[in-house]
């Protein structure tokens, strides 16, 4: 056999056993007639010790980095202990070993704080998934991933696959599409996700079915995404959302608890879309820390349902602020020591192109009591404290506030939250919170083309109580100056996001199950029947034949792997990632393909300059 042990397995209680190791040759190091060789594979790294002895076969056979090694040897105790690995105190006497396979000097160093950028790491990425780090990311994944089944099969989920040829349906990102040699002419698509046949399941009567699924969407990519990447998808039959919302957070505490050990016994916070947006300015806050928004202006019909305290600002004949949609003010604890230079940097931050705003006002809420602004000419010493009263700050503390339009100011307030957040080590990588983000809005107005679009996916069910309000009104909008008027405006979808630490872990609804009311959803989007019959006659049909309620969930599983990891990267966690222009820079994918092959799929290329 190759070997009888592994490079991370033998301990003291091994000393005086003969074993055989196989791996690759980390580091040589010489000591006159004597040299030492730390052998790695998967599992660890051993010592090994050649003596004298092999000298004259060590001459003959010289031993570099990265190559593959067999050795035998007696197990040893070490003289020299190393107790930062766990082999550390032992290492083997070799009588004999034999090279396997000879290494070419690598691009960068096989270890953990390598000299090899990312785009070097990428191009061998076979050789950076040697190193320890990469190593543990993935072993994380698979945890991950062996959690998560454990758990579903526990409650009676089947994992059933579903294909990846499919029909073209474009709703949301752009679809990937595989052109078909056999049908001349005509395409495929790869999956966005497996929505439509996990809804198929649930008419089959598959009442709990679960995937760890590729996905596939062709849209920019970030830190975050990939053109392909990976669900925890979910479906179950005869629910209702508290039934699902009580499953998928005991699945993520099991995770928490196999994973890291953590035991996440607090209940998990719930939030509606509106008071998220209210509160933290983004519908996935990061709710670790306080800084809530203090919305001292804004639209009546923005979040009609909220107070208006614009009296607080008002009268002032500062236009900045009395020219502005929107005002809004955060206090930042403790940091009411800022020099000048300070709050400049974070005026230029935020006049960033990513960030799009003209300037910061602050007020500094002194130790003393005493206040000091940008804007004290315009606002005298007890107007500025009752703005600080309202954004609940305390002495010691620093406020900042911003103004413009609506979306872009709310925005640019939630990013200035997470940046001084994380300045102020107040977003911990060691620490986990969870919330549900409930009650979102159903439609979106998309100005350009003067209709409604699905927030989540044409699929989610509207909240009970408005399907009602959907069924009875046309959803033609007569006047896009007043689409907030419409009754669709205010339909809630019956959906649900899981947010941790401030990244969206996860996301489903309660789904549309009788035809009537998918047909309406459809026509909500701008289908005519006809279009509707062409991209999911299909799905219409299954509903006529007992379709039961259902509803689902499906967790990005790689980005729940990169938090969890501590990682602002989902590429980190992911074996052969691609770049940010979507491209696998080891094996140069996408390239093009030959004329042969074009000429089978009867496809003439035209690029367009």
């Amino acid at each position: 056999m190759f070997r009888t042990h592994t490079c991370g397995e033998l301990r003291l209680s091994d000393v005086n056993k003969t074993t055989t190791l196989a791996g690759w040759v980390q580091t040589v190091r010489k000591f006159g007639s004597i040299t030492f060789v730390d052998l790695r594979d998967r599992y660890g790294i051993t010592q090994l010790l050649f003596s004298e002895s092999l000298n004259e076969k060590l001459e003959a056979n010289p031993l570099g980095r990265e190559y593959v090694l067999q050795v035998t040897g007696k197990v040893n105790e070490r003289s020299n202990k190393n107790t930062n690995i766990p082999t550390g105190e032992i290492e083997i006497l070799v009588s004999d070993f034999s090279i396997l396979n000879k290494s070419i000097t690598p691009p960068f160093t096989i270890q953990d704080d390598t000299d090899g950028g990312d785009d070097l790491r990428m191009k061998y990425r076979f050789l950076d998934l040697r190193r320890n780090a990469v190593k543990r990311n993935l072993e994380l994944r698979y945890a991950v991933g062996r959690s998560t089944r454990n758990y579903l099969h526990e409650n009676n989920f089947m994992d059933i696959e579903t294909p990846f040829l499919i029909k073209s349906t474009p709703e949301g990102a752009r679809d990937f599409v595989v052109p078909s040699r056999m049908n001349p002419g005509q395409f495929y698509a790869l999956p966005q996700s497996p929505q439509t046949f996990k809804q198929l399941l649930m008419v089959s009567g598959y009442d709990r079915y679960y995937q760890i699924v590729k996905c596939f969407r062709d849209e920019d990519l970030r830190a975050d995404r990939q053109p392909e990447f990976t669900q925890i998808d979910c479906e179950m039959s005869f629910v209702e959302q508290e039934d699902i919302l009580n499953m998928f957070e005991s699945l993520i505490k099991r995770i928490f608890k196999d994973v890291k050990n953590i035991d996440y016994t607090e209940n998990v916070e719930r939030m509606t879309w509106e008071d998220a947006m209210w509160q933290y300015g983004n519908d996935k806050p990061d709710i670790r820390f306080d800084m809530k928004l203090c919305n001292l202006k804004f639209p009546g019909h923005t979040f009609p349902s909220k107070p208006v305290i614009s009296a607080l600002i008002d009268g002032a004949d500062f236009k900045v602020f009395d020219e502005a949609e929107t005002v809004i003010a955060i206090a930042a604890s403790g940091c009411s020591e800022y020099t000048r230079k300070q709050i400049d940097e974070l005026t230029e931050w935020v006049k960033r192109p990513q960030i799009g705003m003209k300037g910061l006002a602050y007020i500094k809420y002194n130790n003393d009591g005493t206040l000091k602004s940008s804007i004290d000419k315009f606002y005298p010493e007890e107007k500025l404290k009752a703005i600080a009263e309202a954004v609940n700050a305390k002495p010691g503390d620093l406020i900042f506030i911003l103004a413009g339009a609506e979306e872009r100011t709310r925005k640019a307030t939630s990013e200035l939250r997470l940046h001084l957040g994380q300045f102020l080590g107040l977003r911990k990588a060691d620490e986990f919170k969870l919330l549900w983000v409930l009650d979102f809005p159903l439609f979106e107005y998309a100005e350009d083309d003067n209709r409604w679009v699905a927030r989540h996916h044409p699929f989610t069910s509207p909240k009970p109580s408005d399907i009602e309000i959907m069924i009875n009104n046309n959803p033609v909008i007569d006047n896009p100056a007043e689409y907030l008027k419409h009754p669709y405006a205010n339909i809630k979808a019956n959906a649900y996001d899981m947010v941790l630490n401030g990244n969206e872990i996860g996301g489903g609804s309660i789904r549309i199950f009788q035809k009537e009311l998918q047909q309406k959803m459809f026509a909500a989007l701008g289908m005519d029947e006809a279009e509707q019959q062409h991209k999911f006659g299909f799905l219409l049909g299954a509903f006529e034949y007992g379709a039961p309620p259902h509803g689902g969930l499906a967790f990005g599983f790689d980005r729940l792997c990169a938090i969890l990891g501590g990682s602002e990267s989902i590429r980190d966690f992911i074996a052969f990632p691609k770049n940010n222009s979507g491209r696998d820079v080891m094996i140069d994918a996408p390239s093009t393909i030959d004329d042969k092959q074009f000429d089978e799929l009867q496809i003439k290329l035209d690029l367009k300059q």
